[in-house]
């Protein structure tokens, strides 16, 4: 056993996939709160969508956390946690774990990349976990803004019935009900700048991931109603929420990633060891 060191040999691309995708799960886990209030906040405004119960109002991220716990308990904060780690292990596993060796494969094998392969490398891998993992993001999203409480029907009572509720009234096209664009503007960028730059349309995705069969035409008709009757300041709805999570996510995200990986290499070498 003595003198395994795993970081000199490359980890396969399975133990990125598989590290990845559990690193983001665990990172989700430490996170979804935020998640949760960020999406009430967003999509409140629309009374019509989340039925405005009891004249329920959400203020800031602590607000809204502590109001959602103190109306509908704590187990609500983590609505949609099912459908959110599908979404993390299919999402990261492919962002995260494939990227290494689809930029392999534009560059011919060559260990050193340029900054055009890198970002082909990104666009690649961002736009396939973006396909694979949409459906589960809509499901998601939706049983987020699900309100949980007495005399208010549920929209949806499990996960699996959601994606047979939404595939059967909306056809396959309400799993896929987001536009590219909004997952590209998030993944490319960073912290702060991330958040200023993604929130608007991270808002409108989600209000349009949400929303019910024919109130919005389009992404484009679902800002443009925004802005109309909510005014500019509608994007920004649950930009401190949005902001945490990303930081603390990418925080845990990096540690667990490292962690599972050097982990699995040590597994792996112990194996071939013996």
């Amino acid at each position: 056993m003595v003198g395994l060191r795993p970081s000199d040999i490359p980890p396969t691309p399975a133990v990125k996939f598989i590290g990845a995708g559990t690193a983001a799960c665990i990172a989700d886990l430490f996170t979804f709160p935020l998640d949760t209030a960020k999406v009430r906040l967003q999509i409140q405004g629309e009374s019509a969508v989340i039925g405005a119960v009891n004249g329920i109002r959400y203020k800031g991220v602590f607000g809204t956390i502590s109001t959602i716990i103190k109306t509908e308990g704590p187990k609500s904060l983590y609505n949609g946690l099912v459908a959110g780690l599908q979404r993390q292990m299919s999402f990261a596993s492919i962002r995260i774990g494939l990227y290494d060796t689809v930029k392999l494969f534009y560059t011919n094998g060559k260990e050193k990349a340029g900054i055009g392969s890198r970002i082909l490398a990104g666009c690649t891998t961002g736009a396939l976990a973006v396909t694979v993992a949409q459906p589960t993001d809509v499901v998601k999203v939706r049983f987020q803004a699900q309100v949980n409480l007495r005399g208010v029907k549920k929209r949806y009572n499990g996960t699996l019935a959601a994606y047979k509720t939404i595939a059967k009234e909306e056809g396959m096209r309400g799993l896929w009900k987001d536009n590219l664009p909004c997952h590209f503007v998030s993944a490319f960028g960073a912290g702060f700048c991330t958040t200023v730059i993604a929130s608007p349309v991270d808002v409108v995705k989600t209000r349009y991931m949400n929303s019910p069969p024919g109130q919005y035409k389009s992404a484009i008709n679902c800002a443009w109603t925004m802005l109309t009757k909510e005014g500019p300041t509608a994007f920004y709805k649950g930009f401190v929420p949005s902001f945490l999570r990303l930081g603390s996510w990418n925080v845990v995200m990096f540690v667990s990633y490292e962690q599972l990986k050097r982990a699995m290499m040590m597994s792996r070498q112990r194996m071939e060891y013996v």
